[in-house]
């Protein structure tokens, strides 16, 4: 498995923790597929844009869709999200 070394939400000082702020989760913390970009915050905030238009933006494919997708190429990938 790979390792991408990352800033804990604890550790986190001045715009990153902000952001942490912004991204907090409903269950109460910040996704680590987010926190993986905690040493460039350029390449945060790209991410964070790129799956609001992927998820969010205007498509022919219908939110649920959307969703389900996801979770099928999760589950192909073998990945806990």
């Amino acid at each position: 498995m790979a390792w991408i070394e990352m800033i804990a939400e604890e550790d986190a000082v001045g715009e990153l923790r902000e952001a942490y702020e912004k991204l907090r989760e409903p269950w109460g913390g910040v996704d680590n597929i987010m926190k993986i970009h905690s040493l460039n915050l350029p390449s945060l905030w790209a991410h964070f844009e790129l799956y609001k238009v992927v998820m969010y933006g205007r498509s022919r494919i219908r939110r649920p869709q959307r969703e389900m997708i996801a979770v099928v190429v999760s589950a192909a990938n073998q990945c806990h999200y």
